[in-house]
Order: structure tokens, then sequence, then C-alpha cells
């Protein structure tokens, strides 16, 4: 039987990943973090681009770790890839680093895949369980394990939220849709291959996923920049937007803040 386009998309990110591990056991104390970083996103691009080559010809690609092309933008079906989100994580040797695969088509993400390796995990849009009831205690909030952006302290502070440091930006939507965590906040600057997969997952898991002022996540733009959103749980994304919107009012900008 032939497979769907998500079942697609979860074997190309689990062979990604695969290809991510192998490359990671090559490396050793003489290898810099920048070059393993590096090593990863080209064996991840290579392993996808053959498979998407092999199996969907026809179809255009907007990916991280390749040229870009106008012609995807006339284009009736658009793989959205991020070989490796999280190359910080991957260089560092942690677990908390993902590889997306989703597919654009008719104006909309029609199937999506997020590929967890350090736990062999894939979570896709065709087989995702719907998120369950919210447990006892405050709403979590995944964060960088950097410097958060300033409207998720805010968002922090109206909730009365836990703050949980993790990695990537998949590895925290996909925590939101694990039912680790209720929601996550962005507005530091991303790119649409950041999110358009675990945006296809976290959205036929039953989360609302926005941008922070509630306008809709829009896919294969002219411009790949995308840099902000909200995947949380439905009935926190009232509050939530309200509180961002807030926030912008009061710093008259954007939130932005890494």
């Amino acid at each position: 039987m032939e497979q769907t386009d998500a079942a697609n998309a979860a074997s190309m990110a689990r062979e990604a990943g695969l290809a991510l591990l192998d490359a990671r056991r090559t490396f050793d104390d003489r290898v810099a973090a920048r070059e393993r970083g590096d090593r990863g996103d080209a064996a991840a691009q290579s392993r996808i681009a053959e498979l998407l080559a092999t199996r969907f010809p026809a179809d255009a690609v907007l990916s991280e770790e390749a040229a870009d092309s106008a012609a995807r933008l006339s284009a009736d079906r658009v793989w959205i890839i991020d070989p490796l989100d999280g190359t910080r994580e991957y260089a560092e040797g942690r677990d908390d680093w993902a590889v997306h695969v989703a597919l654009w088509a008719g104006g909309e993400l029609v199937a999506g895949a997020v590929a967890i390796p350090g736990e062999d995990l894939v979570l896709d849009s065709d087989t995702v369980a719907p998120v369950g009831a919210r447990g006892d205690g405050p709403v979590r909030l995944a964060v960088s394990r950097s410097r958060p952006p300033e409207v998720t302290e805010a968002v922090r502070e109206g909730l009365g939220a836990e703050l949980v440091p993790m990695g990537s930006a998949g590895v925290k939507i996909a925590a939101v849709v694990r039912g680790q965590i209720d929601a996550y906040v962005h507005a530091g600057g991303q790119f649409q291959w950041d999110s358009a997969a675990p945006v296809a997952v976290a959205r036929a898991a039953g989360l609302h996923a926005s941008r922070i002022d509630g306008s809709p996540l829009i896919y294969n733009g002219v411009d790949p920049y995308l840099p902000d959103l909200v995947v949380c749980r439905r009935e926190l994304a009232p509050r939530i937007l309200e509180i961002i919107a807030g926030e912008l009012v009061s710093q008259g900008g954007t939130g932005e803040g890494g």
C-alpha cells in the first residue's frame, strides 16, 4: 500500500536522524563544535535530498541547508525541511535536537513529522495522539536554554507559570504535543523550516498554533523568515494571546529578544 505523505515525512525524518547519529559517532575531542554541526547538517541534508529525489522528484523543496528557488512559489507541493534543528545541542552531545520534515500543498501544511533521534522518537501528523487533559500544578512553559525572549517572561508572570529550559524549537513543540509542557512562546526570530513540521504535528494533536498576535502562520511565503509563534493547549490560547498583546503594547514593538 502506498505511504501517506505524513508517513513519508516520518520515514525521511527518521532516516536523517540515523544519519546524524552515525555522523556524531565519528566525532572526537579534536572535532570543534562548529565542525560537528556542519557535518551533521550536511549528513542530514544529503540523506533527505536523496530520499526526496527518489520519492518525489517533481516536488519543490525549501530547506535551511539548501539554496532557495523561486520555483517553489508556484509549485503545487513544497517540502519544508530543517535537517538539524538544534545544532548547538547536537554538537554538545545532548539529545534535545530534532529533524523536521513538512509538506505544504494548496496553501496549507498538510503533513509533517518531527524526529527526536536521541530518544528514538518520531511524531507525525497522521498518527500523533490527541493531547490529554492537563494535570494539576502550574502552567509549564518551554524556554530556551540560553536567553528567553522578553515576551516569555510576560507570559510566565501573567500565568504564574513554571519555566522549563530545553533545546531546539522542534523539541519544545514536541514537548507540548507529548503533554510534558503546556505552551511554547517564541518571539526571537525563526524561519519557516524551524516551525513547519512541529506545527503540523501540533495541529494534528489538537493544539493551538499561531503568530504571537493571533494571526495565522503562513508557510511557503516569499521570505522564509517567520519570527514568532505560540503553540499551546487550546484552553490557554486566549489568555496567552491577551498577555502577549498587552506586553507588545507596553514595549511598542515586536517583543523579540533572542
